[in-house]
């Protein structure tokens, strides 16, 4: 692994972190609702806590935006996205899928509040399978000190992507539209309930694609930055440069994002799409793809 200058300790804090989930999810965690659906547990904050803390230890110039309510030091150079535990519905019903995530933003002076500056690092951490995802501007992907880099799947239709669904006003999201369609006309979709761990497989080779509406800047900061050093990218659903924001996120690993990008498009114009091929059409592709 080429050295890191900040990945290295954000991992020591996911780890950190990870750790103190573990405990809470050995023996179980109150929760409540920070809105209709929206759950939070005692774990989320004690998680965001520790990290807030060991994080203005190690970098005490640095700001932090954390998904519970933590905003310190946001006129800095630098800005940490902290999710201290993404995937919080899944902790609360004891579902092994949650991580820890870590992204550092680099924003030059005199830039607007609401402009996206240079993501330069992130962790992403799954304290249950001790998988560490990280990465740095120009040093790579890895997992576990192991290079890793996206998968060459060609076309949709060879693919398993990934998906999730809002936890409130439900109803109102397009999304299940995008997701029969997309099931249909792939390997499958798969829905874990952590969008930083969504992307992160998709940087590891595990799944070819990953879309989501309306997501936040702390689940998608160091997945961003994974994806790209791994070959892949990142963009809104009409291939567009991704903004942190997050309102529209589009990942894959560049094979097939013409197809999706296009299914995209189609779809939010209304148009007839192409019929969902059939068994034996699927047969026939991949015998000419081949």
């Amino acid at each position: 692994m080429k050295k890191f200058e900040f990945a290295h300790i954000a991992e020591g804090i996911a780890r950190q972190a990870g750790a103190l989930l573990r405990g809470f999810y050995a023996k179980g965690v109150a929760t409540e609702y920070k809105g209709d659906v929206d759950l939070v547990t005692e774990a989320d904050r004690a998680s965001e806590q520790l990290i807030v803390e060991k994080l203005k230890a190690a970098f005490p110039a640095h700001g932090v935006y954390g998904e519970e309510g933590t905003r310190s030091g946001l006129e800095s150079e630098y800005r940490w996205y902290v999710d201290p535990l993404d995937g919080t519905t899944n902790f609360a019903h004891g579902f092994p899928a949650f991580c820890v995530v870590l992204g550092l933003e680099r924003r030059e002076a005199g830039l607007a509040a609401d402009a996206d500056g240079e993501m330069v690092a992130g962790v992403i951490y799954d304290p249950l399978r001790d998988e560490m995802f990280s990465t740095e501007r120009g040093k790579g992907a890895w997992l576990n000190g192991r290079k890793i880099s996206v998968s060459k799947t060609a076309s949709l239709q060879e693919s398993l992507t990934a998906t999730g669904f809002p936890s409130k006003k439900r109803h109102e999201s397009p999304n299940i539209h995008f997701y029969n369609e997309i099931t249909l006309r792939s390997h499958g979709v798969r829905r874990a309930g952590s969008a930083a761990l969504d992307m992160a497989y998709v940087a590891a080779g595990r799944l070819d694609g990953f879309w989501e509406f309306n997501l936040n800047p702390w689940d998608t900061s160091a997945g961003y930055l994974l994806v790209e050093e791994a070959g892949g990218t990142v963009t809104h659903f009409d291939g567009g440069k991704f903004t942190m924001d997050s309102r529209e996120t589009l990942v894959t690993n560049g094979l097939i994002k013409k197809e999706m990008v296009h299914l995209f498009t189609e779809m939010f114009a209304g148009r007839e799409l192409t019929a969902i091929p059939s068994a034996a059409e699927f047969a026939a592709r991949r015998t000419v793809a081949k």
